[in-house]
């Protein structure tokens, strides 16, 4: 068999294999980087790979801990912690709960605000959904709250942390397109290609994610006027309300002004996103230490939880970056381009397979794992046919994002069965995520139908 054939055909059986292994429920790391390097022994044993190219993973290691873009991961990830574990994220709800209290479907406008403002804190789906399910869904349920809308409204909020910056998938992603576009352009003869930042992704995902809390709070006052015994409106006491104009200044601003400040900074360009980030895990301590919650204990407790968070998202990039390696040096990118190449539709149908692809993936994987994994084999191809980088990145975000919140496998729903009552079965979890669902699909049709969405404003922005 000739040489070229072969490694493609191994290629593509090693990322069959990945897959199964991974749903075997091996460490995601060591089953990326393991597997990799059994198939790399097989190839050179049969005479189709050189192991001496594995002497590049050592300085691809060193890159990615030198990288400067990706600093922002854990300070940002400490941000999320630190308000998550002071009660600021649980006064927040509250206050804005009752803000809204006096209106049918309040509360459920407040979960969708809150989670917003949790998900451009954290950036991280489970950890925003359990919040929420904690916090939100007792009071949603007590307050007489529909069980599906409650729980629909919750995890639909809960993964708007995927599209909304700062959000750390789409730091990754930033920076793993910036890459790939500078080598796609230079391979097309520009040397001189236009750069692609982490800011650029933030901007250009800042219309989706208002798009997608507007369409959530549009679907809420719709059932409030159609179906108003589905969603009650709160019944507050005269002190609630006369505590509510302090509460707002002390709990609802404060926090606020810290995301706008951190966000704001990136897409003026005022900062970079690793000097906001650093910006936002101080000015998270120091919200903490008006709240009287930075203990020695909660501290301690908020930087574990980052160094542990953020070890696994490294390690799983780095054992990534081994199945990348070995997989293009076997000939398997040639594989996948002759392949997206040859579907009908042209970039239109290449686009819709390699989303169709991570959608199915997201059922199995989680979102690292799956930029990690495909976004480096399938991404050149993209950019070579002619997708703009920008939206490619936050059309992948938002289509896993919808995965995530599919039934019945969406990990968003079993984060949320996780800490639901036995009172609220898993098939009232799922029958709420479906309407939401649809409305992500929308707003993907409108992402793609309009590509200005996402172009506009990283254009005006940064010229």
């Amino acid at each position: 068999m000739e040489v070229t054939l072969l490694g493609e055909i191994l290629a593509l059986v090693m990322f069959f294999a990945v897959i199964g292994v991974l749903m075997l429920g091996f460490p995601v790391a060591f089953s990326l980087a393991g597997t990799s390097l059994i198939f790399a022994a097989i190839a050179h044993f049969l005479g189709a790979l050189d192991l001496s190219n594995l002497s590049s993973v050592a300085p691809r290691y060193m890159g990615i801990m030198l990288n400067e873009v990706l600093v922002a991961v854990p300070l940002f990830i400490f941000m999320g912690m630190m308000l998550e574990r002071s009660g600021i994220a649980e006064k927040l709800l509250i206050t804005m709960g009752r803000l809204f209290g006096d209106l049918r479907g309040g509360l459920g406008l407040s979960v969708i605000l809150v989670g917003a403002l949790l998900a451009a804190s954290t950036g991280i789906i489970g950890a925003t959904v359990v919040t929420m399910g904690l916090l939100s869904l007792p009071a949603m349920l007590k307050a007489g709250y529909d069980p599906k809308l409650a729980t629909g409204v919750i995890t639909a909020s809960g993964t708007l942390g995927q599209i909304i910056p700062p959000s750390t998938v789409l730091i990754f992603m930033g920076d793993m397109l910036s890459g790939i576009n500078s080598q796609v352009q230079m391979s097309l003869g520009n040397f001189a290609p236009t750069p692609v930042s982490v800011g650029d992704l933030f901007a250009g995902a800042f219309i989706p994610g208002m798009m997608l809390m507007g369409i959530y709070m549009l679907y809420m006052i719709f059932k409030a006027v159609r179906q108003p015994d589905s969603c009650p409106a709160l019944v507050m006491t005269a002190e609630e309300k006369s505590r509510l104009l302090k509460d707002v200044f002390t709990t609802l601003l404060p926090p606020l002004v810290l995301i706008i400040a951190v966000l704001g900074s990136i897409l003026g360009g005022i900062a970079t996103p690793t000097e906001s980030a650093s910006v936002g895990a101080i000015g998270a301590m120091v919200l903490a230490a008006f709240q009287r919650k930075l203990t020695y204990s909660n501290l301690r407790q908020v930087m574990y939880a980052t160094a542990n968070t953020t070890t696994m998202i490294f390690i799983i990039l780095i054992g990534a970056t081994v199945f990348s390696l070995v997989f293009r040096m076997m000939g398997g990118e040639e594989l996948v381009s002759d392949f997206l190449n040859s579907l009908p539709g042209g970039q239109l149908g290449a686009i819709l397979f390699v989303m169709l692809l991570m959608f199915l993936l997201g059922f199995i994987l989680d979102t690292f794992e799956i930029i990690f994994l495909v976004l480096p084999i399938t991404a050149p191809i993209l950019l070579m046919m002619g997708v703009e980088p920008v939206w490619l990145g936050v059309i992948v975000a938002v289509n896993l994002q919808t995965s995530f919140l599919t039934p019945p496998f969406g990990f968003a729903l079993f984060y949320l069965r996780g800490v639901a009552p036995d009172s609220v079965s898993t098939m009232t979890i799922y029958k709420g995520a479906v309407p939401f669902v649809f409305l992500q699909l929308i707003v993907i049709v409108l992402l793609v139908v309009f590509p200005q969405l996402v172009t506009w404003l990283p254009s005006l922005i940064y010229n």
